[in-house]
């Protein structure tokens, strides 16, 4: 930290600061709690921002806070006015880093302002502001604040009773003793892997292990994300290792519970696997529909407006909440089955209810986008044609056949493909050359679904339907083929599927595009890999060789997109990014 005597000499001094380091300012005056300022000067998410009397810039941010710097100088130097003449500024804008705040957004760079709340953060030019400063600093607890804010704002009912109330107190311990949030995640995975273990010895005590552990394991991964907002440890690589490790513990100990089962003489890993497409096509259905909507514009849906007004009501609000089966209560409901009963009655609760929360959640997602007059853009179509993985084939049928009119047509003739692929693979006779007809049909129809820009009002259903289409007939064959172990290699493909579908979410999230497209075309694509699956069951039909066909497809698919995954996020340039905290 160094003092300089003016504007000048400040600037003197930050040119003299190696390129690649934050700095800031901060006015001498400034009066404030200490987690004001930490919020306003460490967090890593944004270029430049300021609180009241201080202000931060990144490396990439240096540049334009140099040139403000001596705009603003010269201005001050100038007697020139830093706003405009007929501008009211706001107290803190008066001040030195609060006049290079203005001149930074001036020229163009966001320069983000933290909400406070409660906490203080003033420059007082006369002892009675002083003194109202002082008042104000004294009379709230930083630290309450601070833990407080470590707590996701928006959460499940079951977290936000249950955990919270203590985890982030965890969350201070490891603060203080230098750990990291993806060091949290880590152990989380690592507990929940234990509880895999533990219900796959399939006796009664295993399974009240796994149950407890698993608890465990979510009190961790609520943890992780409670350090990253205390201490303002944010990055794209830790909200990616927590979001792909919460589907790697729960998908683990799926298959944790369907070893235990099978060596208690129950086989449930037709559930397991069930459980495991349930849920991820509920999840790609809120990441299509929240996509399409990302950037909408005119949105007057009276459905959304509806849903605003019962977040008023205190009850319906949690209502509405454990309704969806969120993790918390996916979890919790999860380990408490496991130590009291057995694997089959837990696959059968999740399906039960992650079934009637999928009904739920895309009804109201219907009802929204019918009701909903909105001009999709660019961005969206772009995404949706992304999330849908479309590979060589698909886009082969796509570039020579002419686009379907209709403002429903896209989400139908998936529909179509999709219904037209289950139900060969459900109702054809097993490894016939029926069903590998009706996989050239779904890949046709897959090409025409994608043939125009997915901006039409229902549009976000195209790529849940093509997970369906996939997952569903993967399982459905391995099922069919009575082949030993077919379903757990099935497991295993839908998996290694499935992580790449997830990767490409948080990609888009992170703004950094989908996957390249030579990984696409590697994989095969959904219609690609559905079309290959079928062939294999047609041509190996009740042979052990399908059951190594798919481990090998499963191996594959995984080494290719996981050592690109892992390339990307190592080395990823993308913002860091996570979710917000509850306003102090």
């Amino acid at each position: 930290m160094q003092t300089a005597a003016d504007a000048g000499d400040a600037a003197t001094l930050l040119a003299a600061v190696p390129a690649g380091r934050r700095v800031a300012l901060v006015d001498p005056r400034f009066v404030g709690h200490v987690h004001a300022l930490r919020l306003g000067l460490t967090d890593p998410r944004f270029p430049a921002a300021t609180v009241p009397g201080a202000l931060t810039a990144l490396p990439e941010a240096r540049g334009a806070l140099l040139r403000a710097l001596h705009r603003t100088t010269a201005a001050v130097g100038a007697g020139a006015p830093v706003v405009e003449p007929d501008a009211d500024p706001a107290p803190e804008d008066r001040t030195v880093p609060g006049r290079i705040a203005v001149a930074l957004e001036a020229e163009g760079t966001a320069v983000q302002r933290p909400a406070l709340g409660s906490l203080v953060a003033a420059v007082p030019t006369d002892p009675e502001q002083r003194a109202a400063a002082e008042a104000g600093l004294a009379s709230v607890d930083d630290e309450a604040v601070r833990l407080r804010t470590a707590v996701k704002a928006h959460d499940g009912f079951f977290t936000t009773y249950c955990i919270s109330p203590y985890s982030r107190y965890i969350a201070r311990w490891c603060a203080r003793r230098n750990l990291t949030p993806n060091q949290v995640t880590t152990a989380s995975l690592i507990t929940a892997l234990i509880a895999a273990g533990g219900a796959a010895t399939g006796t009664r005590g295993g399974y009240v292990a796994a149950g407890i552990l698993l608890l465990v394991s979510f009190v961790l991964d609520c943890t992780d994300g409670q350090l990253a907002r205390y201490s303002l440890q944010y990055s794209t690589m830790g909200a990616w290792l927590d979001a792909t490790f919460d589907r790697a513990k729960e998908y683990a100990y799926y298959a944790g519970l369907a070893i235990g089962a099978v060596r208690g003489g129950d086989d449930v890993w037709v559930l397991a696997l069930g459980a495991m497409v349930l849920q991820a096509c509920r999840h790609v259905v809120d990441f299509s529909f929240n996509e399409a909507n990302h950037d909408a514009v005119a949105n007057t849906s009276p459905t959304a407006a509806l849903s605003d007004k019962l977040d008023n009501v205190g009850w319906t609000v949690w209502v509405r909440r454990m309704i969806v089966l969120p993790i918390g209560e996916r979890w919790a409901m999860i380990a408490v089955l496991t130590a009291l009963t057995t694997p089959r009655i837990v696959f059968y609760a999740l399906l039960i209810g992650c079934s009637l929360a999928a009904c739920y959640t895309t009804a109201g997602r219907l009802l929204r986008s019918l009701t909903r007059r909105a001009s999709r853009t660019d961005r969206a179509a772009r995404a949706l044609a992304d999330l849908a993985d479309s590979g060589p084939l698909a886009q082969a049928v796509a570039k020579v056949a002419p686009g379907l009119p209709g403002a429903f047509t896209a989400p139908a003739v998936a529909l179509l493909g999709t219904l037209v692929m289950i139900g060969g693979a459900l109702f054809l006779p097993y490894g016939s050359p029926l069903t590998v007809a009706a996989a050239a049909v779904y890949v046709v129809l897959s090409g025409l679904a994608v043939a125009r820009p997915l901006k039409g009002a229902l549009d976000w259903l195209v790529p849940p339907f093509f997970r369906a289409a996939e997952y569903v007939t993967i399982l459905v064959l391995a099922a069919r083929s009575d082949v030993p172990h077919a379903v757990p290699a099935a497991f295993g493909l839908v998996s290694a599927v499935a992580y790449h579908h997830y990767d490409t979410v948080y990609r888009i999230r992170g703004g950094t595009g989908a996957p390249p497209q030579w990984l696409v075309r590697t994989i095969g694509g959904h219609e690609g890999r559905t079309a290959l699956v079928v062939v294999l069951a047609a041509v190996l039909t009740h042979t052990s060789g399908f059951t190594t066909a798919l481990t090998a497809l499963a191996v594959a698919v995984a080494l290719v997109v996981l050592v690109e995954s892992i390339r990307f996020w190592v080395s990823s340039s993308a913002p860091a990014v996570h979710d917000e905290g509850e306003l102090a």
